[in-house]
């Protein structure tokens, strides 16, 4: 019995040490694995440290993987956003060619009689002198493109910029002391006209031409007349028989 009884202290004994050893040696293979674990390094963006430098490479010397290089793209861009500057002169040799004349003794007798009549008269300063210059009837000088029923020498002080007159006199005086060229010759409605710019493209125009023109209007008038499309300023229109035929503005 005694014997029995040591038997099964000794094998309480056994399992004791046996469950100690093993509360023991299972710690310490668990920690040995976080320390495993621990010598890995994690990647730099998960611990904020910075990682390894970032280096550019030579396009020309990165690998392409036989893929073809890809081709430039050419975009056609239309005239209409880069005008050819040699458009103008193209557009003015399309167009009749134009006898600038600069010589008033080229005129007919009765048209240069006229028009030293109109410059005489408007020297004097006062509009009304022109009266019995502007014809009645059906041989009066037009003065607009529509029905005018005013008198006419009222009518032009009415649209003189200084309200007297005088600045249509200066103008009709610049006006006639232009180049001017004949228009329609030897048809019924042939007549000499003033200035010569409203028979060219301005865009023809040579430097000294454009100065001619300048004398007569603003740099910004020109750009007005460029985009309306031609010259729209005062013109004057003499028959060879010497009839002021019109004194217009417009086009």
């Amino acid at each position: 019995m005694v014997d029995k009884r040591k038997r099964q202290a000794g094998d309480r004994n056994i399992a004791s040490a046996m469950i100690w050893a093993l509360l023991t040696i299972l710690p310490a293979s668990q920690a040995l694995a976080l320390s495993e674990l621990q010598e890995i390094e994690p990647p730099a963006a998960e611990t904020g440290q910075d990682g390894p430098p970032l280096t550019v490479e030579d396009p020309q010397s990165s690998p392409d993987f036989g893929l073809p290089a890809p081709e430039p793209v050419i975009r056609a861009v239309p005239q209409t956003e880069h005008p050819d500057i040699d458009a103008a002169p193209a557009i003015a040799a399309d167009l009749p060619p134009v006898d600038i004349l600069t010589d008033p003794a080229q005129l007919p007798e009765p048209a240069q009689r006229m028009r030293q009549l109109i410059i005489e008269a408007a020297t004097t300063g006062e509009i009304d002198n022109l009266r019995a210059l502007l014809g009645s009837g059906p041989t009066a000088t037009q003065l607009a493109f529509g029905q005018i029923d005013a008198d006419p020498v009222e009518y032009l002080r009415s649209i003189s910029g200084d309200g007297e007159g005088q600045e249509i006199l200066a103008i009709l005086i610049d006006l006639l002391n232009t180049g001017f060229v004949r228009v329609d010759p030897g048809e019924p409605g042939e007549t000499f006209l003033w200035p010569y710019f409203a028979a060219l493209p301005l865009d023809a125009l040579t430097p000294p031409q454009k100065v001619e023109l300048l004398r007569l209007v603003t740099a910004g008038d020109v750009d007005d007349m460029k985009a309306y499309g031609a010259y729209n300023f005062y013109r004057i229109g003499i028959s060879p028989e010497g009839e002021w035929t019109f004194f217009l503005a417009g086009h």
